[in-house]
């Protein structure tokens, strides 16, 4: 009960992220012709279904989803970002990286990278803009 809130306070700024976000790939995804990030994919609330809970368990899991949910939209919409405008893998290792990472050029690939950029950004196309 002491942490509940400094946890639940944390829902201010996750959803100050949230629309920021939202707006940000509304306007320079179409401005680029890159595929928009449905948060659907990523925010599911579904545990309030789960019989085997009670009240507090439900909004704990509810905030729990949504805080996940939301960083992995978020991290979608980075990662596309990032494959549209720089794909280019880092020179130290990187602990987690998001899954398009993998695909990237190696670090110093100064000619992959003049060569390549256009095609890492045609598989980001929208769908409306191919």
């Amino acid at each position: 009960m002491i942490t509940a809130p400094v946890i639940y306070s944390l829902i201010v700024p996750l959803v100050l992220v949230d629309l920021w976000v939202s707006v940000y790939q509304a306007i320079c995804f179409r401005a680029y012709g890159i595929a928009r990030v449905r948060r659907a994919d990523y925010i599911a609330f579904d545990r309030q279904k789960l019989a085997s809970l009670n009240v507090i368990e439900v909004i704990n899991c509810q905030f729990c989803a949504y805080a996940n949910g939301l960083v992995g939209y978020v991290r979608e919409i980075s990662s596309r970002t990032e494959q549209y405008w720089c794909p280019i893998k880092h020179s130290v290792r990187i602990t987690d990286p998001h899954e398009r990472y993998f695909g990237f050029l190696e670090y110093g690939d100064a000619e992959g990278y003049r060569t390549k950029l256009d095609a890492f950004r045609q598989r980001l196309r929208a769908p409306e803009t191919v």
